[in-house]
Order: structure tokens, then sequence, then C-alpha cells
């Protein structure tokens, strides 16, 4: 059986049990270096005592000098400016964990939109680079008001009847047919990041039928 994995970025913490729970069961945690210092205080709420992450990942520009001192060696540095720090360590967890099959990211939105808007569309990325459906590895964001996945070809989501239901593609060529939702996708043209929001399940179970492969996001409240 694949293990876990929860980064940590630097965005809104969640309160909630379930959020809470993902990190508590993870196998392996990894703070992106900016959020390192927070996590350390709120792991006691999470864990009952201090839970020091298996890594500490970044450029290192937000990390304070006492915690760079302290925790020197479970610091993995990488000054690449072309990536952000998610991206880091989503790298990070592909290289050094190679038996790992979910991997989730906590704290990746809230603050700042631009931050938000820039880690979600990274996980279309991440599914397309690393080919993750076909390796078996599902990766996404969770926080207090929605979980988020990408999706690259025709699948089944097990979401339940009456879930809020959004989905998101930078693919004008891309055309979704769905079952299962209230308002079909079979005519919406992905020109727009608004084009497939809002909409809920009809069923149990919602059916997402691709033209071709592609990339997207779905977030289920």
């Amino acid at each position: 059986m694949g293990k876990s994995a929860v980064i940590i970025v630097n965005g809104d913490f969640p309160k909630k049990e379930y959020p809470r729970y993902i990190v508590r069961s993870a196998d392996f945690i990894i703070c992106c270096d900016g959020a390192f210092d927070r996590y350390l205080r709120i792991s006691e709420s999470i864990f009952g005592k201090k839970r020091i992450p298996d890594a500490i990942v970044g450029d290192m520009d937000s990390l304070s000098g006492k915690s760079r001192a302290e925790y020197a060696d479970i610091i993995t540095g990488n000054p690449d400016q072309e990536t952000n720090d998610q991206t880091k360590a989503f790298v990070y967890v592909m290289d050094k964990f190679p038996d790992i099959s979910e991997i989730h990211i906590i704290g990746a939105t809230g603050k700042r939109a631009d931050h938000t808007i820039g880690n979600i569309s990274l996980l279309m990325e991440y599914a397309r680079a690393y080919d993750l459906d076909a390796r078996g590895i599902t990766v996404d964001i969770i926080s207090d008001h929605e979980t988020i996945f990408p999706v690259t070809d025709t699948t089944e989501i097990q979401c339940g009847e009456g879930r809020s239901v959004s989905i998101f593609s930078p693919d004008s060529s891309l055309r979704i047919r769905s079952e299962g939702l209230v308002w079909p996708t079979d005519n919406v043209v992905f020109d727009n990041w608004w084009k497939a929001t809002l909409n809920r399940a009809s069923d149990d179970t919602v059916k997402l039928i691709f033209s071709h492969k592609s990339i997207a996001v779905v977030a289920l409240d």
C-alpha cells in the first residue's frame, strides 16, 4: 500500500478537523520554508506535541535564522526562482518517496489571490509533467472550504449527491460531456475560468467525458 505525504504551504492553515486529520494521518510531512515556524506552533494542537516535519524545502528566503541553524539537518535548499516553494516541495516528494500514492497540499489557498490561483493551476502541471494518473498517484489541495484536484482525462468522481462541483480548464479546445451534474457541461467552451463553476452533483457519481486528453482542475466543497 502506498504512502501519503502532506505539503504545508504558507497560506491559510485550516481550522476544521478534516484537513487536520489529513495532516495527522500523513506518513511524511514536508514544510515549505515560509510555513515552517507557524506549522511548528500549530503542530502541538494537531498531534498533542510538537511534530517536526520530515523536511523543510524552499529557497530559504522566509525561514528564520534560528530555525535555519536548529533544523539544518532536515533543510533542502533550492534557489531556483523559476518555481515556487510549493513546486519545490512537490518535486522533493516525488524524488524522495518512490512508494508515495497520495500527496495532499495544505495551506495553498488564502491570504493572496495571486498565490492561490497560481498554486491551484500548478496542480494541472504536476499531473501532466509526472503522468500521475498512469502512476496511480493522486494530488490535491485541501482547505477548510474545498478539495481541489487535477483531471487529465475522462473520469468518475464519487462525490455524493448535492455537493458543489466547479471545473476549470485553460484548454479552450477541450469539451467535457458530463453525467450526474445539475447543469450539463456538454456545450461549455473553456475560454474563461468561470465557465463551468458553481455546479452541483445530481447523483452520487459525476462522470466527466473528455474530448481529448488535456488538463483541468475540479473543486468540491
